[in-house]
């Protein structure tokens, strides 16, 4: 991001078409929650073919302190998430096409809208990467096992109730890098927003830690109600990060991979 005054522009002028509408619309999105106790967003300013528009966003140690502004935040993100989506795999209004990843290199993934979560999963997410990644012997072996098993409905439910997993609002890349604290406390950036599991987010953030981390997870996790093991899923929720990564970055990511296949393949019971 380049500074201009009072604001930010994020540009690339070899952008694939729609990214940056789709920026926006995902960002517009997310702060539409925010009236009803959602994350703070950045506001989006302007936006065109090569470029989005963005508030400049002063960073500062939250006044109140790191772990109350986590907190804070964690129930926030409850919040976004409750105001749901249309379906798993919806774009945000203004969306027509789904990129995820850096603006040098973003990936342009399938638009699927499914009424449960494992058809879009794996449709959306998880067999596109795999099919860039070409995984090898054991791998990929246990990356098929869990795609059967996801895609036939084994995690569409959860909890002692079995009550099936609805669509949240999420940010969709909600990696430390895209979480920015001010004096007020966190703000959102760089969205991959879409109709996704509610663990999708709190996946995505565990994966390389941020500032009061497990603050925001315990405040998440109040507010959300969610069901007793929903740190044993948080693996298959990583499992399309670590493939991105893998693709994108090289064989560095090999070794998390597979940690998150055999985690995933023990939750399955594959």
């Amino acid at each position: 991001m380049n500074g201009r005054e009072n604001t930010y522009v994020k540009q690339r002028a070899g952008a694939p078409s729609g990214f940056f509408a789709t920026e926006a619309a995902g960002l517009r999105w997310l702060a539409a929650a925010s009236a009803d106790g959602g994350v703070d967003v950045v506001e989006v300013l302007d936006q065109d073919a090569t470029s989005v528009t963005l508030e400049r966003l002063d960073e500062a140690r939250p006044s109140d302190g790191v772990d109350a502004a986590a907190a804070r935040f964690g129930a926030a993100l409850a919040a976004t998430h409750a105001a749901g989506a249309p379906a798993f795999g919806a774009l945000p209004p203004g969306a027509s096409t789904y990129f995820f990843g850096p603006l040098d290199q973003p990936l342009t993934l399938p638009h699927v809208e499914s009424a449960t979560f494992g058809a879009f999963y794996t449709q959306a997410r998880l067999r596109p990467v795999l099919e860039r990644t070409r995984l090898a012997g054991r791998d990929a072996d246990l990356a098929q096992r869990v795609c059967s098993a996801v895609e036939s409905g084994a995690v569409d439910t959860w909890g002692a109730s079995g009550e099936f997993v609805r669509p949240a609002r999420v940010h969709g890349d909600l990696w430390s890098g895209n979480v920015l604290w001010t004096r007020g406390g966190a703000v959102v950036i760089d969205p991959a927003a879409c109709g996704h599991h509610p663990l999708a987010d709190l996946a995505m953030l565990t994966m390389f830690g941020a500032p009061g981390l497990e603050a925001i997870l315990d405040s998440y996790a109040e507010a959300a109600h969610l069901p007793d093991d929903w740190r044993e899923q948080l693996p298959l929720h990583q499992l399309f990060g670590w493939l991105v990564h893998l693709h994108l970055f090289g064989a560095g990511y090999a070794e998390p991979v597979s940690r998150a296949l055999d985690a995933s393949a023990r939750l399955l019971g594959v």
